[in-house]
């Protein structure tokens, strides 16, 4: 990350975790987009868009985050001083941004051809639906970004996440870090999504 965007980033959290820095509902969630990007569609490395995220999984997340549920220190800094209210404003509003388009290039066939044998044998989508739009405490897989997923995927695993009830751990239980890169390769990839 650049040092500019670095500066940039430090100051969107100093504003969220600081009322007194961003007093407006626009402020906080201009500050948001500072990291995630335009619309909640993030370019940053490891950090993943939000656009099109089911509104309940964002609240969840971010009291996660308020609570310590989940360890990432600027996202911490940001849900503490948040109000039950909200929490459910912003989820509100990042489930009306734009879900991502996927990357310009298709998945690796070879890669694709893994991925759909595995989703058969682990059937993801029961929860995050047939097209993995995501929906109630189900995030959005489609179209995330690879880097992200794999990284999510990663932790579940390890336990170093926390999941509902440990349904995560217990579906990517058995799977190698080479399956968990295909399915991030094909998820990001997905040719065409309906729904949000």
């Amino acid at each position: 990350m650049s040092a500019r965007r670095a500066g940039t980033a430090l100051l969107a959290v100093l504003a969220l975790a600081s009322p007194a820095l961003a007093a407006s509902f626009e402020e906080r969630a201009a500050a948001c987009l500072a990291c995630h990007g335009p619309q909640g569609q993030s370019a940053l490395p490891g950090t993943p868009s939000i656009g099109g995220q089911p509104a309940f999984f964002v609240i969840a997340q971010l009291f996660l985050f308020r609570r310590g549920g989940r360890a990432n220190a600027a996202m911490s800094a940001v849900a503490q001083p948040m109000t039950d209210d909200d929490l459910r404003t912003f989820g509100d509003w990042v489930s009306k941004l734009p879900p991502p388009a996927p990357p310009p290039e298709p998945a690796e066939p070879e890669r694709a051809a893994r991925a759909v044998a595995l989703l058969r044998r682990h059937p993801c989508g029961v929860c995050h639906n047939p097209d993995f739009s995501g929906r109630e405490q189900m995030p959005r897989l489609a179209h995330q970004r690879e880097d992200y997923l794999l990284k999510a995927m990663r932790e579940y695993k390890s336990g170093a996440r926390l999941g509902y009830g440990g349904a995560m751990a217990q579906e990517l239980a058995g799977l190698a870090d080479g399956d968990l890169a295909d399915l991030a390769h094909f998820l990001a990839r997905l040719p065409a999504v309906s729904g949000r």
